[in-house]
């Protein structure tokens, strides 16, 4: 018994060594390598003690890939951390420390430059791609539509030149 919770806690070292994970996450790839229940909860708890597992790190991890790497909006970011199943509370910690040092209204207008790579604002059809292209980064809602007037008018003023 206690060999198989020195291996389980190996295996999750192993795993932590490559990349920072959740707590959920070691558990579940643990349950799926075939450990018992009582062998991953003492190879978690080691894990904790040694700080190898801290979900508060992962969260400020992911967080800071998702927006730095990824350019995505606060609500996406706070969703791709509850997915790796740490708490809702820890997740809006992590997001609300990250987007303290950020530009929200910058990054917003990155995405939309990328997006403006491929299409226009000129049809209500693109128009509307792009705006839930940017609901679905994460971006609130609001904005969005206040950086698309403004964009449209730009370009508007631009034909007119």
């Amino acid at each position: 018994m206690a060999d198989d919770s020195s291996r389980a806690y190996a295996a999750g070292l192993t795993m932590l060594a490559r990349r920072e994970l959740s707590e959920a996450q070691v558990r579940s790839r643990l349950e799926r390598k075939g450990y018992g229940e009582e062998d991953i909860d003492t190879a978690i708890a080691r894990l904790k003690r040694e700080r190898a597992i801290d979900d508060r790190r992962t969260a400020l991890a992911c967080a800071r890939t998702e927006v730095r790497v990824k350019q995505r909006g606060r609500l996406r970011v706070q969703r791709q951390i509850e997915s790796l199943g740490i708490a809702p509370r820890v997740a809006r910690e992590a997001v609300t420390e990250v987007f303290a040092d950020l530009d929200e209204g910058h990054l917003l207008e990155q995405a939309l430059d990328k997006r403006l790579r491929r299409g226009s604002l000129a049809d209500r059809a693109a128009a509307g791609r792009i705006r839930r292209y940017l609901l679905v980064q994460g971006f609130d809602p609001a904005e969005i539509a206040a950086a698309l007037r403004k964009r449209s008018t730009q370009a508007r003023i631009a034909d007119d030149d």
